[in-house]
């Protein structure tokens, strides 16, 4: 009687030689991509409540409407520097896993 394969189980693990591995450059790129969002989200989680900066800028001499100064518009912007904070942590995590 012919013996068949032995598929893994789901909680075994790939032997080491087995995990994909990233090129110097794709790894440079991770890191690069992982410190231009991090200041990115920093910046635009802290500069529209500094008002002094926020109030004297090209754009809002655009935008003379009252948006400019409405908390809403604020908070909108402080939650794409917390997306881009949420996207450096998830990339360091998954560059992480070829080191």
């Amino acid at each position: 009687m012919p013996v068949e394969p032995r598929t893994p189980a789901a909680t075994e693990l790939p032997p080491a030689e087995a995990r994909p591995s990233l090129a110097w450059y794709q790894k440079l790129s991770a890191i690069l991509l992982i410190l231009f969002c991090l200041e990115l989200g920093c910046f635009l989680l802290v500069f529209p409540w500094i008002n002094e900066v926020w109030n004297n800028n090209f754009f809002s001499s655009l935008l003379r409407t009252g948006y400019w100064d409405s908390g809403y518009f604020r908070g909108g912007v402080s939650g794409v520097g917390v997306v881009n904070l949420y996207i450096a942590i998830a990339e360091m995590f998954r560059l992480r896993r070829f080191w």
